[in-house]
């Protein structure tokens, strides 16, 4: 009864999303974002100070300029400095991938700086009308977070950009908490991605309280089987793994060169004939 009473108060405050915040009250190892494409959606970092973001980015790539709703999605992903390319301070950065710092202009691409909130009350999450604004998860110190941040700039080590599965928000999520799903370290838990995926589309057809209560359960911070990974496990981890996958697609492609130089074989013995 006490959960429903602060709901309701809080629906009537108007606090839906409203995480805007200054730059002047900014603080190192906080969790960014910024809403991009009429908030179709949002792009997340974490800020280490001096006017500087390491975030996770798709960049641009063969996949892009198809105008497609992805697309959108993807391109939201990009540094831009907001008409001003190339930037006076990070320079042309249109073409890059992977972990990447940028200053804050870049980031933010001409959006509103937002500020992702940890460890919020249920009452708080659920009263929220769209993920990728907050967690239920406790932040870790902001010393450690940084260290992470810069860690996984330095390596590169945050694998391959997916929307759903391997994002801004997820690597962001990870900088601030450790905090992966499973054995497997399994990442696209956010709500962000619960958003705008498949489970989503399918909630929509059901009341928003339902809705919330599908993406309260999918959070990290309220998974049990989320786990602490340290960051130096994470990458040796995803180093391997694709390491693996690289092994599995040059062994495809030798097989199918092997199968189409049979076949040539075959055609030329048989013109021969």
């Amino acid at each position: 009864m006490r959960f429903v009473m602060e709901l309701i108060i809080l629906k009537k405050m108007g606090l839906f999303s409203n995480n805007k915040i200054s730059r002047d009250d900014l603080k190192p190892g906080d969790h960014i974002y910024a809403w991009r494409n009429a908030y179709i959606y949002s792009h997340h970092g974490i800020y280490i100070g001096d006017g500087k973001v390491i975030h996770f980015t798709r960049g641009d790539g063969p996949v892009m300029r198809k105008g497609t709703f992805v697309d959108k999605i993807i391109v939201s992903s990009m540094t831009n400095h907001g008409g001003y390319n190339p930037c006076p301070n990070c320079g042309k950065r249109s073409n890059t991938r992977g972990v990447i710092s940028s200053c804050l202009d870049c980031f933010l691409a001409g959006g509103n700086l937002h500020l992702f909130k940890y460890n919020v009350s249920l009452a708080i999450f659920m009263s929220q009308l769209r993920g990728g604004t907050c967690t239920i998860a406790p932040s870790d110190p902001s010393n450690e977070v940084i260290s992470r941040a810069k860690f996984l700039l330095l390596r590169n080590g945050f694998g391959d950009y997916h929307l759903f599965k391997n994002n801004c928000e997820d690597f962001a999520i990870y900088c601030k908490t450790s905090l992966v799903v499973g054995k497997s370290y399994v990442l696209g838990r956010n709500g962000q991605a619960n958003t705008v995926g498949l489970a989503a589309c399918v909630a929509r057809m059901l009341t928003p309280l339902v809705r919330n209560v599908i993406r309260l359960f999918s959070d990290v911070g309220m998974r049990k089987d989320a786990i602490k990974v340290p960051v130096e496990s994470l990458v040796a981890w995803r180093n391997k793994d694709d390491t693996t996958v690289t092994r599995k697609r040059r062994l495809q492609h030798k097989n199918k060169h092997s199968v189409l130089t049979f076949y040539k074989h075959i055609v030329k013995f048989r013109f021969l004939i």
